[in-house]
């Protein structure tokens, strides 16, 4: 009994091996043909990313190029920025040196409010973000130095008359009041 069992087992097992190998030659064309458009859809995929990543390295150069020339401009820029500065502040110390000597009567103090609130002015023009505050801001600073222009002028007219910067301090008074 053990014998015919043993038998009708292993005859499974050769018939079941035997199907599997039956099987595997008829799909054998089948498996070659899957295996190689396997193979080829790698290589396609492997050649797509190699192309994506020369893409990427030369999109990459392109933005550094870019950028490094807007950095170059911006630098240029704030040079710029910063000689205009200078000569601003070079221009308002001239202005106060000005007032000293046409209002030589007058304390050193006013001749220092008005350079200091030139000077704000010129601060809080260069630190606007809205172009459209700073060209505010610029049209006050300029429309407060033609004041103090014109005091300078007024006062060396009439030297013997001791006067005020009267237009210079209305405008601060009134950007005060």
């Amino acid at each position: 009994m053990i014998a015919r069992w043993l038998t009708a087992t292993l005859d499974f097992l050769r018939r079941n091996h035997d199907d599997q190998l039956q099987w595997q030659l008829t799909r054998q064309e089948d498996l070659a043909e899957l295996r190689l458009a396997k193979a080829l859809a790698e290589q396609e995929q492997v050649a797509q990313l190699k192309k994506q990543a020369q893409l990427l390295v030369h999109e990459l150069a392109v933005t550094k190029t870019i950028n490094n020339n807007d950095l170059a401009m911006v630098k240029t820029r704030c040079k710029q920025d910063l000689k205009d500065y200078q000569q601003y502040l070079q221009s308002l110390d001239k202005l106060k040196i000005s007032l000293r000597e046409s209002y030589a009567h007058l304390p050193e103090a006013v001749a220092f409010t008005i350079h200091h609130h030139a000077k704000q002015l010129l601060n809080n023009m260069w630190e606007a973000t809205d172009n459209q505050k700073k060209i505010r801001i610029e049209m006050q600073l300029l429309q407060f130095m033609t004041a103090v222009h014109e005091d300078s002028q007024a006062a060396l007219q009439t030297p013997h008359q001791p006067a005020l910067p009267e237009k210079a301090l209305a405008f601060i008074d009134a950007e005060t009041g």
